[in-house]
């Protein structure tokens, strides 16, 4: 069932957005060759705790980071630890707050240091699929419209987008209903309302977008080892079109 937020209810979620904003601008000063996955999940959990909000991933059926940590060939759920960036890596952080009721979620893929030609367009692409869907996004329009929109600008620049993992709805919980994928035919799915909150995420992949899971039951790789990138926002719709609460 699709939870419609109202307007107070969506000035909450600002608040818990604005926090996600902050966690993920202050990453471009913190991630650089040498640091590890465990200090980037200290910078995130210190600074939501700081705001007197809670990472929203914390503990989340027993996920260990504040924050999802993915390098390279991981598309999501890298789990934050020992692991050292080096030069020529990159990196998505998805980052949740849980402040006054009400979560916010975005993600970013970041370059560490100097990075190949191939992997800045992957970074560039992923976060331009974004925008091409939230165009998207409007009152009366179909869910599969925005899911349409990602797929077609992935796939016109060279790469393809994950089918295994979705975007979601959310608000007093992190995941709600609807499921957005990254993928299908427009003017198909649920008929879009304001009110809606979604939290809109295109993972890409520069090889195939077959997925596996390794052992340790979170951390989801390319089968080919390809490069993946992520980049995310929560976005409420409106009668003035698209709100991004987290950007």
């Amino acid at each position: 069932m699709v939870i419609l937020k109202s307007s107070s209810e969506l000035e909450y979620m600002r608040k818990a957005g604005a926090i996600v904003k902050e966690v993920l601008n202050g990453l471009y000063d913190i991630i650089k060759p040498g640091v590890t996955t465990k200090t980037i999940d200290k910078y995130v959990y210190d600074t939501i705790i700081s705001r007197s909000a809670t990472p929203s991933f914390k503990n989340y059926r027993g996920f260990s980071g504040s924050a999802c940590v993915s390098i390279n060939e991981v598309v999501v759920h890298g789990i934050p630890g020992e692991n050292v960036l080096k030069n020529g890596d990159i990196i998505s952080v998805d980052v949740g707050a849980y402040k006054d009721g009400f979560h916010g979620d975005a993600a970013r893929t970041y370059p560490v240091g100097e990075i190949s030609d191939k992997a800045s367009k992957l970074i560039d692409v992923t976060k331009g699929s974004f925008f091409k869907g939230i165009e998207k996004a409007e009152v009366g329009g179909r869910l599969l419209d925005i899911s349409n929109a990602i797929q077609t600008y992935v796939e016109e620049n060279g790469f393809n987008v994950i089918r295994d993992y979705y975007g979601h709805g959310i608000g007093r919980e992190l995941h709600e209903d609807p499921a957005i994928p990254n993928y299908g035919k427009p003017n198909r799915g649920t008929r879009l309302r304001a009110g809606m909150v979604l939290a809109i995420e295109p993972m890409v992949v520069e090889g195939s977008y077959e997925v596996e899971t390794l052992d340790d039951g979170w951390t989801v790789v390319t089968k080919d080892r390809g490069l993946a990138a992520h980049y995310e926002n929560t976005v409420a719709i409106t009668h003035n079109g698209p709100e991004i609460l987290t950007n």
